[in-house]
């Protein structure tokens, strides 16, 4: 068998408006994880994105039970988790046991109205691993009005939020309303796990939330430089990973998550090989030295 037939795949892509949707959902998605994600890796949320993600699970699961649209359900339970994260983790001795207690609330809260649901059991596996080919023009309508809404506000608060990642106590002194951008912060990435989780699952969010960032920062210090490849893996990771599973016909989130971790490997084979060369010149003595000798 043929698994990747770039033939069927092109023909899918060309002919299916369903196909076309979901990948002007992924180049969305992916440019509002690339630039979400460095942030979460400089404050060290990438535990709270899969806490986010757990409570965004039990509103699908609700919505899901209800016969209300899933992405609703997702929107809700993740800004509300983002709320509970953003008031009670506000102090950082806080943060991983209030992550832990609201997850496994939301989980356990999940499964239990999932056990609820008689419907279809493709649904209940859509919440977890992803169901982007389902995505109609309403659902994308409301990933593009979130997107814009989360990099409008990003844009805005952008500049305390990059001095209050980097030193938190510096920006305190300098007038900085750091708790209140926690809360803020905290809100858009309950948003934005929301958006993702219609495309790899709540199971799988940080594939696309983390992983391209944590890739980027093993290359580069700077935040700008850093931003551009998360944008960059983000895209080819959510894009290529619909496309690849279009031929074989299996879940884009197998896909999505084995790109974005590749890439991860790469970037850490290509910081390490960068590391040791330093080493190398910092124990060779210098030519002027050797001839001196």
């Amino acid at each position: 068998m043929d698994l990747f037939d770039f033939g069927k795949t092109w023909e899918l892509i060309t002919e299916l408006s369903g196909v076309q949707t979901a990948l002007v959902a992924a180049l969305i998605l992916g440019l509002v994880a690339g630039v979400m994600g460095p942030l979460i890796v400089m404050r060290r949320m990438s535990f709270a994105v899969h806490g986010t993600s757990e409570l965004a699970f039990t509103g699908g699961a609700a919505a899901l039970l209800l016969g209300i649209g899933v992405e609703y359900g997702a929107l809700i339970g993740a800004v509300a988790a983002a709320l509970l994260l953003g008031i009670l983790g506000a102090r950082d001795a806080d943060r991983d046991s209030v992550i832990g207690v609201i997850l496994s609330f939301g989980l356990g809260m999940g499964v239990l109205f999932l056990s609820f649901y008689k419907g279809r059991s493709g649904n209940k596996f859509g919440i977890l691993t992803g169901q982007i080919i389902t995505i109609d023009s309403t659902n994308l309508t409301l990933f593009v009005v979130s997107s814009v809404v989360v990099l409008a506000v990003l844009a805005l608060v952008y500049r305390p939020l990059l001095f209050a990642s980097v030193d938190r106590n510096v920006a305190v002194a300098r007038g900085v309303p750091v708790k209140t951008l926690t809360v803020v912060f905290a809100l858009l990435v309950g948003v934005s796990t929301a958006l993702s989780v219609k495309v790899v699952g709540s199971l799988l969010v940080v594939a696309l939330m983390v992983t391209p960032a944590a890739a980027a920062a093993r290359v580069t210090a700077s935040p700008l430089r850093a931003t551009v490849l998360s944008i960059v893996f983000a895209e080819v990771s959510a894009i290529g990973g619909i496309v690849l599973s279009l031929a074989p016909g299996l879940p884009v989130s197998a896909f999505v998550t084995a790109i974005s971790f590749l890439i991860y490997v790469v970037c850490r084979l290509i910081a390490w090989q960068r590391d040791r060369r330093t080493r190398v010149r910092a124990v060779q003595p210098a030519p002027d030295l050797v001839a001196a000798t």
